[in-house]
């Protein structure tokens, strides 16, 4: 199956997935008995930071792929990962400000998870930023640098994830228990928001590699094209 058709089924079945999710969230999930309903902003904002490291660490293997082969294939995956992974992140940062807000009292605070995490963001925007100027001549040299960087970016990746564990955190433990602390129906809900999600993402990722894998072509069909001599 082509990249696109792998891409328009992931679309189409998150679209019904995150409707279901939203009745599980609003009707199913009972009410958090201290933050009430502003809590249910947790089943968005878990598995939006989730994917988002679920979709750094893909980067770093297309990276380790992309300097192993030099095949073209690996660093659009590699760039389409960071993308998608890098717009996750941005809503898990929002999603975990309005929560913070609700049970802190304030939008941020100097947290080990949250700066950690926050690191991590801008490490992935300023490769991204670095690979906005692309042009052909330089293209194997930003690939290259890109593919590096995404690799030792990664290395915070363990530590944002472990961070409430390891370090003095405020911010809550998801983990926490054979349940995570979370009655059943909060975990069902949990659950089906991370495969919806998942699913949102995964077709995101396939239809931005599909564009990338286009450009390729249109590249190599207008290199044929110009004239011997130029």
């Amino acid at each position: 199956m082509k990249l696109k058709h792998c891409g328009l089924v992931c679309a189409a079945l998150a679209g019904p997935a995150m409707a279901l999710d939203q009745w599980l969230i609003w009707r199913y999930a009972p009410l958090e008995e201290v933050m009430g309903l502003p809590q249910k902003i947790f089943y968005l904002h878990v598995p939006l930071a989730w994917w988002s490291l679920v979709a750094f660490l893909l980067a770093a293997v297309a990276g380790g792929a992309y300097l192993r082969t030099r095949r073209r294939f690996w660093d659009n995956l590699g760039l389409a990962a960071m993308e998608s992974g890098l717009l996750l992140a941005t809503l898990a940062l929002a999603t975990g400000a309005i929560w913070g807000r609700y049970a802190w009292g304030v939008w941020w605070t100097a947290d080990p998870k949250l700066i950690t995490f926050l690191i991590l963001w801008f490490t992935y925007a300023g490769c991204l930023a670095l690979r906005g100027a692309e042009n052909r001549a330089e293209y194997r040299r930003k690939a290259t640098f890109s593919a590096v960087l995404s690799i030792i970016a990664f290395l915070n990746v363990p530590l944002v994830f472990f961070a409430t564990r390891l370090l003095n955190s405020v911010h809550p433990n998801v983990i926490a228990g054979r349940t995570g602390g979370l009655a059943p129906e909060m975990l069902f809900t949990l659950l089906a928001s991370l495969a919806a999600l998942g699913l949102t993402w995964l077709g995101i990722l396939i239809l931005r590699l599909h564009l990338a894998e286009l450009k390729n072509e249109s590249e190599r069909m207008e290199y044929f094209r110009q004239p011997l001599g130029e």
